[in-house]
């Protein structure tokens, strides 16, 4: 693992932290480093949720280190498949069926807000954040799947508004068009998404997974669709050791223990 990316252990979660503060740079070899680390915490079962964030307090992340551009191109035999990775890699995290939380504060640019938006939890510092797609400053165009998502995420206007005219909103904004789940104080951000994380993992991990099986994507399915996967997940959770747990537990009037094997 590079020393620009870190990765620590709590339980049954995992924090993962881009290490090359101040600015937090995605380089080629933190790309590579994140997608072996996301395929880490997908198959491992003692993992239940993760938290991705940024050393130090000044930017989560000022996106790809573009200096690396040519270097990535060529060593990916092309654009296109330079990209495709980073595609691979979001699309891992947003369906690898556990909860990721994401902290944003200071710059959150590019790529530094295109792999939040794979992210299930975003939690924004509520003073000095720049969150945007300002790829329209540098000549071109978001890459890394960021248009598509952003649009899903806070609708085809705000989504038009932020890229069209590069603009960099703060955690308040975020949250007021629904790009944030939650806006902290910076000095609680980390902490809050840590919490989250704990909290999470102490639901039942397999109904977990199906819900978010069910619920990602699900702009792009009818409704029916919808109906018959929420049918299945149903099916799935009937009648397993979480299952029957949560029951005993509500009848027990206690908070349940789920997960034990």
């Amino acid at each position: 693992m590079p020393p620009s990316l870190t990765m620590t252990r709590k339980e049954a979660i995992a924090i993962v932290t881009i290490n090359d503060a101040p600015y937090n740079k995605m380089t080629l070899e933190f790309i590579d480093a994140l997608e072996q680390v996301v395929d880490d915490i997908a198959t491992d079962r003692d993992i239940r949720s993760w938290v991705l964030t940024g050393a130090g307090d000044a930017n989560f992340s000022v996106g790809m280190n573009l200096k690396q551009m040519d270097a990535g191109i060529a060593r990916a035999g092309g654009a296109a498949e330079l990209f495709a990775q980073r595609h691979r890699l979001i699309a891992r995290i947003e369906r690898m069926g556990k909860p990721s939380i994401v902290t944003l504060y200071g710059y959150c640019l590019g790529g530094g807000l295109e792999i939040p938006l794979g992210c299930h939890f975003r939690l924004a510092a509520e003073t000095g954040a720049q969150i945007g797609l300002p790829e329209m400053d540098l000549g071109t165009v978001p890459a890394w799947g960021g248009s598509a998502r952003l649009v899903r995420c806070i609708g085809r206007d705000q989504a038009i508004n932020m890229i069209l005219r590069g603009q960099k909103i703060s955690g308040p904004e975020a949250y007021r068009i629904g790009l944030v789940q939650e806006v902290w104080p910076l000095a609680e951000l980390k902490d809050r998404a840590i919490a989250l994380a704990e909290e999470l993992a102490r639901q039942p991990a397999q109904a977990v997974r199906s819900m978010l099986d069910v619920l990602i994507g699900s702009e792009e399915r009818t409704f029916e669709d919808l109906l018959a996967a929420e049918c299945k997940a149903v099916a799935d959770n009937m009648d397993t050791p979480d299952s029957r747990e949560g029951m005993s537990a509500f009848l027990e009037k206690r908070a349940p223990v789920f997960n034990r094997r």
